[in-house]
């Protein structure tokens, strides 16, 4: 894309603030729900519900409105008005966070477009970027409805699916984001198809799995299981693992025991897939940034574990489990990173240009 230096830095720093502004949104989601704030809200309205209820009567009719949810009447039956307005609080400001990010995302495309910054031509992935935005507000309340019905938490399903797709916009943005920052280098021959990309995208896809299954723990509450490390219920491998729910392979993805089980060990695929992936680029001539990406990632994944482990014994408390989370999302960036410079590996293809301008002008 032809831009001038000028206009390409705006374009590359609106699109790292939407980035930032995904990681936020995720933490602080996750701040909400360990929270248990999230309910508490019943209705989605995304214009009258910029203005939160003003008067007594106005707090009573929505203080009611959450009588009426299996939360309020199965868990939270004591609670009081203003504990309410705490919780409530909590939830309202993650909405008006969303909506005002929504915004941060929106007004600068419009105004990219009709100065003709971004051609329209070549708008899609811009446009497919704001809608994404817009439509992971959705997903948020076609979560929260779940937990509306019969249930006093969220559909575990709905929870990870809301993950996944801010997982996907996050990296669409950032892909996006490193090729205005690089200028858009041409791919590198062969790319999808060397050894190391390969396990380079496995391992990217491990960690996928890796932080899908942190959803199932979120929404399952399977994160209370088992306050131990390296057992679980005094055995490494828990009795019963898999015959709480039949058929048996819905333990996998429904059994609370199963579900942190497996996430718990998963954590260490994913660090030996690390170490593989380092391996194979200490075998053959790599840039700098590909080798300092995937040490950062080793070390990240390390440091995860050890959050990962110090949930665990500390019993979830807010402020390790919001770590945990927001490092997930620093490992899923550096993974990103690390293969998109394995695609186009920019800082190659410019010392291979100087080459041939240098060579040029002999």
């Amino acid at each position: 894309m032809d831009l001038s230096e000028n206009d390409n830095k705006k374009v590359t720093t609106w699109l790292f603030v939407v980035c930032g502004l995904i990681m936020f949104m995720v933490v602080l989601g996750g701040y909400v729900r360990l929270t248990r704030s999230g309910l508490s809200i019943v209705e989605w309205n995304p214009v009258s519900g910029v203005i939160p209820p003003i008067g007594e009567d106005a707090w009573q009719q929505e203080f009611a409105k959450y009588q009426q949810t299996p939360e309020f009447q199965k868990i939270n039956t004591t609670m009081t008005l203003d504990a309410y307005k705490r919780i409530f609080y909590v939830e309202y400001t993650h909405r008006l966070l969303a909506r005002f990010a929504g915004l941060v995302v929106l007004i600068p495309l419009v105004l990219f477009l009709a100065r003709g910054t971004i051609p329209w031509r070549r708008s899609a992935v811009y446009v497919a970027i704001v809608v994404l935005f817009a439509f992971q507000g959705f997903l948020g309340w076609y979560m929260v409805s779940s937990g509306l019905e019969d249930h006093p938490h969220v559909d575990h399903f709905r929870l990870t699916i809301h993950l996944l797709m801010a997982l996907f916009l996050l990296a669409l943005a950032l892909w996006t984001a490193f090729n205005h920052l690089y200028h858009f280098p041409p791919r590198v021959p062969g790319a999808f198809r060397s050894t190391t990309f390969v396990l380079s995208a496995m391992m990217l896809t491990v960690l996928v799995v890796q932080i899908s299954y942190g959803g199932f723990v979120a929404g399952l509450k399977a994160g209370w299981v088992s306050n131990t490390w390296p057992l679980m219920a005094g055995r490494l491998v828990p009795e019963n693992l898999l015959s709480q729910i039949q058929p048996w392979w819905l333990n996998l993805l429904e059994g609370p025991m199963a579900v942190h089980f497996i996430h718990r060990w998963l954590a260490f695929a994913v660090l030996i897939m690390a170490g593989v992936v380092y391996w194979q680029t200490r075998r053959q001539p790599q840039t700098a940034a590909i080798h300092t990406a995937v040490l950062a990632f080793g070390g990240l994944v390390c440091g995860q574990i050890v959050l990962g482990i110090s949930v665990v014994w500390f019993g979830v408390p807010l402020w390790l489990a919001l770590a945990h989370q927001g490092t997930a999302m620093w490992l899923f960036v550096t993974a990103v990173f690390l293969n998109y410079h394995l695609v186009h590996d920019p800082v190659r293809q410019a010392l291979k240009e100087t080459r041939e301008v240098g060579v040029t002008a002999v």
